[in-house]
């Protein structure tokens, strides 16, 4: 398998963004894929992930469009799960995206359930969004390996 972005190499990086991104994942069980189908245009399916130490991975199962979809084209974004925002907006711990390549990995030793078609996450992009210290503005975090952290300010 050759070299790929790994989750470790994020965290080691920038260990607190690492946290609060992992947080807004595990914050619910179901995540936005996004994929790209035959003709090029965007497929969204709900997916399950696993951040762990080292990898980012996720299974699907084998005849499905979005595996298909990933078979093709291995290009993806990740959403984290969506949750309504509170009503003071300043406590809102904001969302994280994921972006990448999905490289197929062997079913993992701890995997239960069916058989399916495995993978983990060559990052290409890491994103948190979430509220400034006032409800004006958004911070728009992202991390990518060749530039590492940037903090955007979106009014």
């Amino acid at each position: 398998m050759s070299e790929r972005t790994r989750w470790s190499q994020v965290r080691a990086a920038d260990p607190a963004f690492a946290d609060a991104v992992a947080a807004r994942f595990d914050a619910g069980t179901n995540k936005v894929l996004a994929t790209l189908r035959a003709d090029g245009s965007p497929r969204v399916s709900g997916t399950e992930l696993v951040i762990g130490e080292r990898d980012v991975t996720l299974g699907m199962m084998p005849h499905s469009l979005k595996a298909r979809d990933v078979v093709r084209d291995p290009r993806v974004a990740i959403h984290s799960p969506t949750l309504e925002p509170p009503a003071d907006l300043t406590t809102w711990e904001g969302d994280a995206k994921l972006a990448g390549r999905l490289v197929p990995i062997p079913k993992p030793a701890d995997q239960t359930g069916p058989d399916g078609l495995y993978f983990a996450l060559d990052i290409n992009e890491v994103v948190l969004t979430r509220m400034a210290e006032s409800a004006d503005e958004l911070l728009v975090e992202s991390w990518h390996l060749d530039r590492g952290r940037e903090t955007r300010r979106v009014s």
